[in-house]
């Protein structure tokens, strides 16, 4: 007994402490987190107010000013291109400005930007307007990661992570419908107004939060004067650390892929659902909503099931689940079977989206968090750009379901690669 004793006492106690890893946190227990749960309400209401406006916008440009089909997809590549091209600027500011500050102003700043919807009227000031909403986002996006790695321990990242996207995949089925019937009988000014407000809600919630950056390591330089060499040399951290990290390279390039996938697969559901199908509407409705399903039971799923599985085991997973849907398309033109393959498509996308922010907050030193994650949200912009602008110019060539072939084939590739050349090491194997 004494024996025993003295092995034990022999041994570290962070030696023992690292074979039993804490248990993970649910999303019950996260929202208990006083801080994560008001910042969970803040993305609530600015969500929904993102859809309100954005949806009037693309209702006024349909409807009222006869916009060409070319001029709608506009509406979508002006509210995302300025986060693909700042993405990486953007996060050296990140790291170096106070967060709550950064956050609160964000909001405001958008809200004024909002109002100004009141007064376009033509595409151009539409474009106009929404990109720069969308380079303002290009700051609050990173800052909010950064937030939650400081509030939510990192057993918990998971379930924070899939409450954020629980909003976003949420708001997808609800909110175009109920902001179909605030247009229909009030307006699309008084979604612009909702959004401002909304805005203004978030901000004030993100200022009532005691927020604070996580400390640094200790072997962090400290930060050189703001000048163009520096943000140059603070950029190139942010990308030699990301290339120089196999594993967290490999999920980056997953959830570019998957988000490459659906900028592809978003397009060219209606033309598959019109041609392949020969069907309605109503069928291609039912169609785009299995999708947003999908997502909303993937993050639940993910959060009991799949609590214990590794990050990257979660991101193959996905990845092949969206090829399998694909490959469900390709194969089989029929409703029953493209109803299955979208709800197949949005369930995987979850495996994807949350496994890898997860994975990106744990992996990331504090120091290059928002450059690190500002650099993912560049990369996935640019990947939902790329794929918007690919699908209509493959399709007119191969096809839509050859297209859907393709998107398979390049999961499938990029799993193998992962698995050879990419493959996450374990902590104690690192060691």
């Amino acid at each position: 007994m004494s024996s025993t004793q003295e092995t034990d006492a022999q041994i570290p106690a962070a030696v023992l402490g690292a074979t039993v890893p804490p248990e993970p946190m649910s999303m019950g227990a996260v929202l208990r987190v006083d801080a994560m749960r008001r910042l969970w309400y803040a993305q609530i209401v600015s969500t929904f107010g993102d859809f309100l406006a954005l949806f009037a916008v693309i209702n006024v440009l349909t409807f009222k000013l006869h916009g060409t089909p070319q001029q709608i997809t506009g509406v979508q590549i002006a509210y995302t291109a300025p986060i693909a091209v700042l993405g990486i600027l953007a996060g050296v500011f990140i790291d170096r400005w106070s967060l709550k500050p950064t956050l609160v102003a964000s909001d405001f700043l958008r809200a004024l930007l909002v109002l100004l919807l009141l007064y376009a009227n033509n595409v151009w000031a539409f474009y106009a307007i929404l990109a720069a909403i969308s380079v303002v986002s290009s700051f609050f996006g990173p800052a909010q990661g950064v937030a939650i790695r400081s509030i939510i321990p990192m057993h918990g990242l998971r379930s924070a992570n899939g409450l954020m996207q629980q909003v976003m995949f949420g708001m997808r089925i609800v909110g175009p419908a109920l902001a179909a019937v605030i247009v229909a009988n009030l307006g699309p000014k008084y979604c612009y107004w909702v959004d401002a407000a909304s805005f203004i809600a978030s901000g004030s919630l993100i200022a009532s939060l005691a927020l604070s950056r996580p400390a640094p390591a200790p072997g962090d330089a400290p930060k050189k004067p703001l000048g163009i060499g520096s943000v140059l040399d603070d950029m190139r951290q942010g990308m030699s650390f990301i290339f120089h990290h196999a594993g967290l390279l490999f999920v980056i390039l997953a959830l570019a892929a998957g988000m490459f996938v659906l900028g592809c697969f978003g397009p060219l559901i209606a033309v598959y659902v019109r041609d392949a199908l020969h069907a309605s509407t109503k069928v291609y409705g039912a169609a785009s909503a299995m999708i947003g399903l999908g997502m909303l039971g993937g993050v639940n799923v993910l959060n009991s099931v799949g609590k214990n599985l590794k990050n990257s085991v979660l991101v193959y997973a996905g990845l092949g689940g969206i090829a399998v849907g694909l490959c469900l398309l390709t194969a089989f033109a029929t409703i029953p079977t493209t109803v299955l393959g979208n709800l197949i498509i949005g369930f995987s996308v979850s495996g994807i989206v949350i496994p890898s922010n997860t994975m990106i907050q744990q992996e990331t030193p504090a120091a290059l968090m928002g450059r690190v994650g500002s650099t993912v949200m560049s990369l996935i912009f640019s990947a939902q750009i790329a794929g918007l602008i690919l699908s209509g110019l493959l399709a007119n060539h191969m096809g839509v379901r050859q297209v859907f072939a393709v998107c398979a084939v390049m999961l499938f590739v990029l799993m193998a690669a992962g698995k050879m050349f990419m493959e996450p090491k374990e902590p104690a194997a690192a060691a």
